[in-house]
Protein backbone atom coordinates (compact mmCIF):
# COMPACT_ATOMS: atom_id res chain seq x y z
CA UNK A 1 0.00 0.00 0.00
CA UNK A 2 2.99 2.50 1.02
CA UNK A 3 4.49 1.36 -2.54
CA UNK A 4 1.99 2.37 -4.80
CA UNK A 5 0.92 5.63 -3.57
CA UNK A 6 4.87 6.52 -3.26
CA UNK A 7 4.83 5.56 -7.32
CA UNK A 8 2.17 7.63 -8.15
CA UNK A 9 3.36 10.72 -6.46
CA UNK A 10 6.33 10.56 -8.29
CA UNK A 11 4.43 9.86 -11.62
CA UNK A 12 2.08 12.98 -11.05
CA UNK A 13 5.51 14.86 -10.18
CA UNK A 14 6.93 13.99 -13.65
CA UNK A 15 3.79 15.19 -15.44
CA UNK A 16 3.64 18.22 -14.19
CA UNK A 17 6.97 19.81 -15.00
CA UNK A 18 7.00 19.37 -18.54
CA UNK A 19 8.82 22.81 -18.70
CA UNK A 20 11.84 20.92 -16.42
CA UNK A 21 12.45 18.36 -19.43
CA UNK A 22 13.62 21.50 -21.32
CA UNK A 23 15.10 23.65 -18.71
CA UNK A 24 17.02 19.88 -18.19
CA UNK A 25 18.24 19.91 -21.86
CA UNK A 26 19.22 23.85 -22.31
CA UNK A 27 22.69 23.19 -21.56
CA UNK A 28 23.06 20.30 -23.63
CA UNK A 29 21.45 22.32 -26.61
CA UNK A 30 24.08 25.28 -25.38
CA UNK A 31 27.49 22.82 -25.30
CA UNK A 32 26.67 21.68 -29.12
CA UNK A 33 26.24 25.44 -29.93
CA UNK A 34 29.40 26.51 -28.26
CA UNK A 35 31.48 23.21 -30.53
CA UNK A 36 29.51 24.17 -33.35
CA UNK A 37 31.46 27.32 -33.60
CA UNK A 38 34.51 26.68 -32.23
CA UNK A 39 35.67 23.61 -33.72
CA UNK A 40 33.57 21.76 -36.01
CA UNK A 41 33.03 25.39 -38.03
CA UNK A 42 36.33 26.34 -38.34
CA UNK A 43 37.72 22.26 -39.51
CA UNK A 44 34.94 22.24 -42.14
CA UNK A 45 36.58 25.99 -43.12
CA UNK A 46 40.25 24.55 -42.31
CA UNK A 47 39.22 21.34 -44.79
CA UNK A 48 37.65 23.18 -47.48
CA UNK A 49 40.64 25.61 -47.95
CA UNK A 50 42.58 22.45 -48.17
CA UNK A 51 40.65 20.84 -50.72
CA UNK A 52 40.90 24.45 -52.78
CA UNK A 53 44.80 23.75 -52.41
CA UNK A 54 45.24 20.28 -53.37
CA UNK A 55 42.68 20.97 -56.27
CA UNK A 56 44.99 24.00 -57.59
CA UNK A 57 47.77 22.05 -57.47
CA UNK A 58 50.14 22.31 -61.29
CA UNK A 59 52.95 20.99 -62.61
CA UNK A 60 56.19 22.72 -61.15
CA UNK A 61 55.13 23.55 -57.76
CA UNK A 62 57.13 22.82 -55.08
CA UNK A 63 55.04 20.81 -52.34
CA UNK A 64 55.33 19.33 -48.54
CA UNK A 65 53.68 15.94 -48.21
CA UNK A 66 52.26 14.96 -44.83
CA UNK A 67 55.16 12.54 -44.72
CA UNK A 68 57.64 14.97 -44.64
CA UNK A 69 59.26 14.77 -48.21
CA UNK A 70 59.47 17.72 -49.96
CA UNK A 71 59.45 17.93 -53.36
CA UNK A 72 58.20 19.98 -57.02
CA UNK A 73 55.39 18.60 -59.30
CA UNK A 74 56.46 17.33 -62.23
CA UNK A 75 53.32 15.70 -63.52
CA UNK A 76 49.64 15.44 -62.39
CA UNK A 77 48.88 11.87 -62.90
CA UNK A 78 45.12 12.10 -62.31
CA UNK A 79 42.25 13.46 -60.10
CA UNK A 80 44.01 11.48 -57.03
CA UNK A 81 47.34 11.14 -57.49
CA UNK A 82 50.73 13.67 -58.44
CA UNK A 83 54.08 12.68 -59.25
CA UNK A 84 56.97 14.52 -57.25
CA UNK A 85 60.75 14.70 -57.70
CA UNK A 86 62.48 14.69 -54.91
CA UNK A 87 65.97 14.82 -55.74
CA UNK A 88 67.61 14.64 -59.40
CA UNK A 89 66.18 12.12 -61.36
CA UNK A 90 64.11 10.21 -58.35
CA UNK A 91 60.44 10.37 -58.60
CA UNK A 92 57.73 9.08 -56.70
CA UNK A 93 54.08 8.85 -56.85
CA UNK A 94 51.91 10.53 -54.01
CA UNK A 95 48.15 11.06 -53.64
CA UNK A 96 47.15 14.69 -53.81
CA UNK A 97 45.35 14.19 -50.50
CA UNK A 98 48.77 13.98 -48.44
CA UNK A 99 50.17 17.32 -50.19
CA UNK A 100 50.05 19.15 -46.68
CA UNK A 101 51.32 22.82 -48.12
CA UNK A 102 52.17 24.46 -51.08
CA UNK A 103 55.29 26.56 -50.63
CA UNK A 104 56.49 27.77 -54.09
CA UNK A 105 53.91 28.52 -56.97
CA UNK A 106 56.07 27.75 -60.40
CA UNK A 107 56.41 29.99 -63.03
CA UNK A 108 54.04 28.03 -65.71
CA UNK A 109 51.81 27.65 -62.84
CA UNK A 110 51.70 31.45 -62.32
CA UNK A 111 51.02 32.00 -65.76
CA UNK A 112 48.28 29.63 -66.23
CA UNK A 113 46.64 31.38 -62.92
CA UNK A 114 46.70 34.37 -64.48
CA UNK A 115 45.53 33.30 -67.70
CA UNK A 116 42.80 31.79 -66.00
CA UNK A 117 42.11 35.24 -64.19
CA UNK A 118 42.10 37.49 -67.60
CA UNK A 119 40.15 35.52 -69.38
CA UNK A 120 37.70 35.45 -66.45
CA UNK A 121 37.67 39.46 -66.41
CA UNK A 122 37.26 39.63 -70.00
CA UNK A 123 33.76 37.68 -69.33
CA UNK A 124 32.86 39.90 -67.05
CA UNK A 125 30.33 42.91 -68.22
CA UNK A 126 32.19 46.46 -67.77
CA UNK A 127 30.88 49.26 -66.45
CA UNK A 128 32.39 52.18 -68.50
CA UNK A 129 29.88 55.22 -66.88
CA UNK A 130 30.38 54.67 -62.96
CA UNK A 131 30.26 57.58 -60.66
CA UNK A 132 33.90 56.84 -58.99
CA UNK A 133 35.13 57.66 -63.02
CA UNK A 134 34.29 61.51 -63.02
CA UNK A 135 36.51 63.70 -62.36
CA UNK A 136 36.38 67.62 -61.01
CA UNK A 137 34.79 68.49 -57.58
CA UNK A 138 37.39 69.77 -54.73
CA UNK A 139 37.14 69.48 -51.22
Amino acid sequence: MFISSAYAQAASGMLGGGAGGIVQMLPFALIFVVFYFLLIRPQQKKVKEHKAMVSAVKRGDRVITSGGLIGVVTKVVDDNELQLEIAEGVRVRVLKGSVNDVLTRSDVARSQDKASQDKAQDNKPQDKGSAGDKKGGSR
